[in-house]
């Protein structure tokens, strides 16, 4: 049985290095303009799991589940086009077509509790595909003004998923901790 303990996890999709440094760029702009930095302390990711405590000694275990999981999974295109929000403190950047991350997750979650015991409350029910660029110190006055501004702002791009990600929480902001590619061949 997996331990719990304060080491907090979450599992993600994230984009190659140009789109990142794109969103990373909004995320800035977030905290120059509005004072909310909340976001930089992520890499750009879509959560296929919200952060969950483990046990550090148990990372071998969540690793080896992941890895079998990953080397099931096809590679997929996701498509980002343009802003939406979670009034009244988030703004995130919109997946065009969810059905990919939702089907993934869907599956996820199965493993997740089957063989790692994850709670309900754990895991999440429901994935809405995005890419957060402000959250939680996004007042709301800050979002009043900020909305606007990126309601019709254009923001394209595209990135194969091919791999899940598992990030670990150094006390600060979250780090990469290892990479889970996908099966090579469809």
């Amino acid at each position: 049985m997996i331990q719990r303990d304060n080491t907090l996890y979450f599992i993600a999709l994230i984009p190659g290095k140009e789109l990142r440094g794109r969103v990373r760029a909004l995320k800035e702009r977030m905290k120059a303009d509005y004072n909310a930095g909340h976001a930089l302390k992520s890499p750009a990711h879509i959560t296929l799991q919200m952060p969950f405590k483990r046990n550090s000694r148990d990372e071998d275990a969540i690793s080896a589940l992941l890895e079998e999981f990953s080397s099931e999974e096809r590679p997929f295109t996701v498509r980002l086009d343009g802003f939406g929000c979670f009034a009244p403190r988030v703004i995130f950047i919109r997946v065009r077509e969810h059905e990919p991350v939702k089907a993934l997750h869907s599956r996820l979650k199965v493993k997740l509790s089957e063989e790692l015991g994850f709670s309900e409350s754990e895991i999440m029910n429901d994935v809405q595909p995005h890419i957060t660029v402000a959250t939680r110190d996004l007042t709301k006055e800050a979002f009043r003004e900020a909305w606007p501004e990126f309601q019709n702002e254009e923001f394209r791009g595209t990135f194969e998923v091919h791999s899940l990600f598992l990030l670990k929480h150094n006390g600060k902001s979250w780090d990469i901790l290892k990479e889970f590619p996908f099966r090579k061949n469809g």
